[in-house]
Parts: C-alpha cells; sequence; structure tokens
C-alpha cells in the first residue's frame, strides 16, 4: 500500500514538473485570495486624542519626535526577530497628528529633506532653482523616549480534566508592556515633563481532545479557540495615553473624564504591606 502510495505521488509530481505554469493555471495566473477589508487603525484612546481637535485655539505648538526606541531586549526565534515594534516613534508621529493640536516638523530622518534641498542649491533641481532654501520651521518641543517593559508571564493559569479520552482544558496569560516618554523644550534643553506607562495585556486559550481506539486504529479529534489582544496594539495604547497626557496635562487642553488614566494601588498596597511586618 505504500509503495503504491509513493509512486503515484510520484508520477504525479513528475507530470506536474513537465508542465509550464500558463498550462496548469491558465495565462492569466491564479486569482488572489481575499479577506478583510483595510481599515482604520484605532486603540481605545484614538478618541480622547480626536476630540481635542474641537477645542479652541489655534496657537498650536511645533512638535519634532526624536528616536523612541524598543529597549525591551527581547527577541525571539532562531533569526532574534524583534518580538515589539521597531515602529515606535511614527506611533508617536500619528498620536500627535490625531490630536489635531500641534504641528509637526521632521527630525527623525532628514536624509530626503537635506537631500532635496542640496539639489535645490546647486540647480539639480530645475523646478525649484528660483526658489530660496529655508527657512525650516523650528521645534517648540522634542519628544524622546523608548519602550521599555516588556514582561511574560505576569499571570498565567488554567485547568483541565480529561476522563477516558476526552477532555478539555483552557488557559490564560497576561503579559506587560511599559513605556517612557519625555518631552523636551527645544531652547533650553529642559525635560519639561515626563510619562511613564505601562499596559497588561490579556489572551486565552481553549482546547478539546476526544480520541478513542476503532479495532487498532487510534482516532482523534481536536478543537480549539486561541484569542489574544495583539501586542503591537497595547504598544500603540500606551502611546496614544501618554501623547493625550502631554497635550492636557502639559500643554493644558481639557480632559475628558472617560479618558482619564486608570491608576493602579499596588505598590502602595505592597508598602502598607510591609510595615505591618
Amino acid at each position: 500500500m505504500f509503495i503504491a502510495r509513493l509512486v503515484i505521488t510520484t508520477l504525479l509530481g513528475a507530470t506536474l514538473a513537465g508542465c509550464g505554469a500558463t498550462q496548469i493555471y491558465g495565462s492569466k495566473g491564479v486569482e488572489p485570495t481575499l479577506s478583510f477589508p483595510v481599515t482604520n487603525n484605532d486603540t481605545p484612546y484614538t478618541r480622547c486624542l480626536a476630540a481635542l481637535a474641537s477645542q479652541p485655539g489655534n496657537r498650536l505648538p511645533v512638535i519634532s519626535v526624536g528616536e523612541v526606541a524598543d529597549k525591551t531586549g527581547q527577541r525571539e526565534g532562531l533569526g532574534e526577530s524583534s518580538v515589539a515594534s521597531q515602529g515606535i516613534s511614527e506611533m508617536v508621529m500619528s498620536a500627535f497628528y490625531k490630536s489635531g493640536k500641534t504641528r509637526m516638523v521632521e527630525r527623525f530622518d532628514l536624509r530626503i529633506p537635506l537631500a532635496e534641498n542640496k539639489m535645490t542649491e546647486t540647480k539639480m533641481i530645475t523646478q525649484q532653482a528660483s526658489q530660496p532654501v529655508g527657512p525650516v520651521r523650528a521645534s517648540d518641543f522634542v519628544v524622546l523616549g523608548a519602550l521599555t517593559e516588556l514582561n511574560y508571564n505576569i499571570l498565567s493559569e488554567g485547568a483541565g480534566l480529561f476522563i477516558q479520552g476526552a477532555g478539555a482544558k483552557g488557559r490564560t496569560v497576561i503579559i506587560n508592556v511599559g513605556l517612557d516618554l519625555r518631552m523636551i523644550n527645544a531652547q533650553t534643553f529642559d525635560v519639561i515633563y515626563v510619562s511613564s506607562l505601562q499596559k497588561q495585556i490579556y489572551g486565552f486559550e481553549i482546547e478539546a481532545n476526544v480520541f478513542r481506539f476503532f479495532g487498532s486504529q487510534l482516532v482523534e479529534f481536536d478543537a480549539g479557540r486561541i484569542k489574544n489582544e495583539p501586542l503591537q496594539l497595547g504598544v500603540r495604547s500606551v502611546v496614544e495615553m501618554s501623547v493625550y497626557q502631554f497635550m492636557t496635562e502639559y500643554l493644558g487642553l481639557p480632559a475628558s473624564p472617560e479618558c482619564a488614566l486608570e491608576r493602579t494601588d499596588f505598590m502602595n498596597t505592597y508598602l502598607e504591606k510591609r510595615k505591618g511586618l
């Protein structure tokens, strides 16, 4: 039986290998598989930022965003790819833009703007040869920082029960990310505001198994579901809440009660317990 299957598979592979791609699939190729449409990339805090745009005031601060690096040191896989997003600076820029209450100037990657200016000065760009280079708008504030925490297994728990080959189990996992951002006065270099926030991220897994022997054959059926809060969405959520703090707590825009930071008392509770020891 095994030899017969091997011969059939080999012959089928040889037949397909002898045919060109257009003979198998047609000259137009194959229709791609499509699933979900492109959507907006919002977090629960996006509407808090968007609500700031309706606030009065036209004297908008000029913001430049520098490097907001992933300093968690977390890598995975044989290639040691980064676990957390490497685009946190861009997330911060998007968050300020969503507020509608800042002017942003580019300082993060100046290679193309500087090259454009150089080509204009040397008259390599003829369309703008008659226009002077600059002036460049100065920043009022510079934002820098880092993703500083990615902690696994803050909590993992589960349970399972199997009786005579049938059963189920479930498991939950909670991790967290932490972000530290600072706002700097671009004229004095004073650090004028610091935001340090964290967010816990939740996931769960459910699995059911049934297996039976029918004669000498083992038949097994598995079903399950895994649903995790996206890690990078958690990072973006912390970024947007941090920017919301800049806009309200430092720059003085009115904050909405529904967008208030959820403050925990875990550390104070721990210290109070320590007093009784």
